[in-house]
């Protein structure tokens, strides 16, 4: 036995070992003896571990599992590896990547939705719980080298800014020692808003000269193993590489996208039936196996328009584009680990898909997706569509498919992404590559697992105990049930029997074969919609181990066992923090009614010279009401140019700038139109105070304002801004101050160069009451002073009564309290 293989690990990080036996006086003494230095490895035979996670792709998607998108890689790994088709997600992303990364289930761990509508409630309140230390976190305290690349959609939305804290973020607690990604639920692909470690990073290459999201992460990994190999040749290396792709927006080199031309002229439900035949001759689901019918809510694709067809092909066109794009640079991933002569010692879990096929993109798709999410969607209109078609997928587009090809690609069950009940929003095809552990080649496993069961197979596999205590805390037992036993034994009976699903309402509970499954939300509908009681939820019953797609409901003939079953998910549900249940999106979305911390409280905000990065969750909310912008500046000798501020990009946002020498506001309104206001004449050299002020026109959500320019308190220029965006600018774009990083709000200046060339020393935002100034001038002092104490006392005051008494009480309090707390939080939304 080697003496890593001696060393205790069931407490991290591991004690360092006394000092024992004869201390001498002298280092010379021919009795002086002490052990040598030596450095932590896990056991002997530990191997390097590559963890792939794609993102929103259904079971029917990849080539490998018989969809339309061309996937050699994944193919070439399937064909020296295992393929998995009874492999399931959470039907969301964080939760699934809180799963996957901890081996527990998403509700044990918090993240029973989106970190984005977390609440008060232990198993929706996104923060991961000491006693469940991510699988990292172990390796690296057990001497494996660590890094994680891409999306990361786990930290709470409070923790997102460059204030921190940063113990969620994969380099903080997450227990990677380099990160290069993106924090958020989804990336522009070509303006990506990056981090390395927790410090932002500008990409260096517009995406005219070639940039893209996927190729640059590849890199960066590529290189990060190449370093770790080169310096430290005997440690094992854990890498989780987790795309945005192909997650919204489907951005792709136009190449790609062309390859696909014509292929989807037929529609969605005749590819459904191709894919459903191609499933049944690769055998990745069996002979008998049913293709589900398409649910009336789901529209066919002889009800869409004619005019509209051309703009859904492309959609589809673009998507497996994009998928292909993606695997290809997996590819090179995969390829430099073999020239490192590591393949056959590196265990690959590629999951394809964190969940379903996504069914966000509306019943006819979207060219920006945050159109849909400002409850804009009526204007995209055939004729609006096909306008654009040729930039489906290019840099000044965020678009997402329809539904009837997330349906396509979920073959061959029922619903989507979201749908936790059905496996159309669980079941992802999963490969398992490790040559010198798998004797097989090619083979199929049929066994029922969970993302929740990769964790545990990795440490079995690396001779690694199970942590009872991390940094002190004794910790929760891991939840999943490796999959090691399955490798070389394709008949072994399973080890998971049982394991519940829940989202938004959507309910599911696998037993020893058998499913009950209730959905209770439709998940292109993502707010306004009427749901029922959880009680008058229909259930279903199906016999999986004869019904493969869940295709024939017995529950009218079997309500015993039906009932057998919806008790058993009751149980699981308290067991893991299922419970209460909560289908309230909306108001989850407002950070006070749910009881989460908000940065930003009150009318005013103070911003500095350079600040930047800032998330819409960092920045008090301007929307909907009147507002203003006041920036203290330094203007140099030659000509003013640049930006002052900005909030969002090319698919919405605003921004103060100079241009030509003159003040100028930009208001761009989801990509779609551009209003402007403009300064009569030139910003003047020295020290000046520049403020836009937007007077809204009231009347509801979304409605448009005059904006009016001041110079050192006189009025310089007005325009008018016809609508603006009633709920969000941007995912990932964020507000910066002193320039407009990732894509550029206004056309009038680009993605690089446009940093102001003077000084910006300092902004106010401001909005209702606080924005209104008879003089049009803002004290400096003064407003850091409000400000900063009015955060402090309303701070307080909402978390205090939001940690007290909830949501429900909080909003009683608003209305007996002096403050009129409730006054304030609707108009701070």
């Amino acid at each position: 036995m080697s003496e890593q293989d001696r060393i205790q690990r069931n407490v991290l990080p591991i004690p360092d070992r006394p000092r024992t036996g004869l201390i001498t006086y002298d280092a010379k003494d021919p009795e002086t003896h002490y052990p040598k230095i030596t450095q932590l490895r896990p056991p002997k035979g530990a191997p390097n571990v590559l963890v792939i996670l794609i993102d929103d792709a259904g079971f029917g998607s990849s080539s490998a599992f018989g969809g339309p998108c061309a996937t050699p890689t994944f193919e070439k790994l399937a064909a020296n590896g295992l393929k998995y088709n009874r492999f399931h997600t959470t039907a969301l992303c964080s939760p699934s990547r809180q799963a996957l990364l901890t081996g527990r289930n998403h509700h044990t761990v918090g993240m029973g939705g989106i970190t984005e509508i977390a609440s008060g409630s232990p198993g929706y309140n996104s923060i991961l719980p000491n006693t469940c230390s991510p699988l990292a976190r172990t390796l690296k305290l057990n001497g494996y080298a660590t890094a994680q690349f891409g999306k990361c959609h786990e930290v709470p939305v409070w923790e997102t800014s460059p204030a921190g804290p940063f113990t969620a973020w994969p380099t903080g607690g997450g227990g990677f020692e380099y990160f290069y990604g993106f924090i958020g639920g989804e990336a522009h692909q070509w303006y990506p808003s990056l981090y390395e470690g927790t410090t932002p990073i500008e990409v260096k290459k517009t995406p005219e000269e070639g940039y893209h999201l996927v190729p640059d992460m590849t890199d960066k990994a590529i290189n990060w193993i190449g370093q770790q190999k080169a310096l430290i040749p005997d440690k094992p290396f854990f890498a989780y590489f987790a795309p945005g792709a192909t997650h919204a927006p489907h951005h792709v080199p136009k190449e790609w996208a062309d390859k696909y031309k014509g292929k989807f002229d037929q529609g969605w439900d005749k590819l459904r039936e191709e894919t459903f035949a191609r499933q049944k001759k690769l055998g990745v689901i069996p002979p008998d196996c049913q293709l589900t019918q398409r649910h009336k809510e789901i529209p066919s694709w002889d009800e869409m328009p004619a005019a509209l067809k051309p703009v859904l092909a492309r959609e589809m066109e673009v998507y497996a584009g994009f998928m292909e794009f993606t695997d290809h640079h997996i590819g090179r991933l995969i390829d430099s680990i073999g020239k490192l002569g590591l393949l056959d010692d590196t265990l690959i879990y590629l999951i394809i898909g964190d969940n379903g096929a996504s069914a966000e993109g509306t019943l006819h798709g979207t060219y920006n997706e945050m159109i849909n999410f400002n409850g804009a969607s009526a204007l995209e209109t055939p004729e609006f569509l096909m306008a654009r078609l040729e930039k489906l997928g290019g840099p000044e587009s965020y678009n997402h498919y329809a539904v009837g090809w997330a349906h396509a690609l979920n073959t061959p069950y029922q619903w989507t992404k979201q749908v936790a009940s059905h496996w159309g929003g669980t079941r992802n095809g999963t490969i398992i590559h490790w040559p010198k552990g798998i004797k097989g080649k090619g083979e199929l496993r049929t066994q029922f697992h969970h993302l929740i069961d990769v964790a545990p197979t990795i440490l079995e596999l690396a001779g690694l105990p199970e942590p009872l205590f991390v940094n002190g805390v004794e910790q929760k037992p891991i939840e999943g049930v490796s999959m090691a036993y399955s490798l070389n034994d394709a008949k072994a009976p399973e080890r998971r029997e049982t394991q519940y699903f829940e989202m938004f309402g959507n309910r599911g509970i696998y037993h020893k074969g058998w499913t009950a499954v209730t959905r209770h939300k439709t998940p292109w509908i993502l707010v306004g919609e009427i749901t029922p009681a959880f009680d008058d939820d229909i259930w279903e019953l199906y016999d999986t181990s004869k019904d493969w797609s869940q295709s024939n409901n017995l529950a009218k003939q079997m309500p015993e066992k039906l009932h057998e079953l919806q008790r058993l998910w009751l149980i699981e549900a308290v067991r893991y923090n299922v419970l209460p249940l909560d289908d309230q999106v909306a108001e989850r979305l407002n950070a006070d009614t749910a009881g989460r911390p908000v940065l930003i409280t009150g009318k005013s905000q103070i911003l500095f010279g350079s600040m930047g990065r800032l998330s819409e969750n960092s920045v008090i909310n301007i929307k909907n009401k009147s507002h203003s912008v006041t920036a203290a500046i330094t203007v140099p000798s030659k000509p003013a140019e640049g930006v002052i501020i900005a909030q969002g990009g090319n698919i919405g946002g605003w921004s103060l700038y100079a241009k030509g020498g003159k003040l100028k506001y930009c208001y761009n309104l989801l990509g779609i139109d551009y209003f402007y206001a403009e300064s009569a004449t030139a910003l003047p050299e020295g020290d000046h105070q520049v403020r836009m002020e937007f007077a809204y026109a009231g009347g509801g959500l979304g409605k448009g304002g005059i904006v009016s320019l001041y110079v050192d308190g006189n009025k310089v220029g007005e325009g008018k801004v016809a609508a603006t965006a009633a709920m969000i600018f941007s995912a990932d774009d964020g507000c910066d101050v002193g320039v407009d990083t990732a894509s550029p709000v206004s056309p009038d200046y680009g993605p690089r160069g446009n940093e102001f060339n003077g000084v910006v020393k300092g902004i106010q935002l401001a909005i209702s009451e606080d924005s209104e100034n008879v003089d049009h001038l803002v004290s400096p002092a003064e407003a850091v002073r409000i400000a900063m104490a009015r955060q402090e006392l309303l701070h307080g005051q909402i978390y205090r009564t939001a940690q007290t008494s909830g949501p429900r009480r909080l909003r009683r309090r608003g209305k007996r309290s002096g403050r009129r707390l409730l006054i304030m939080i609707q108009e701070s939304q």
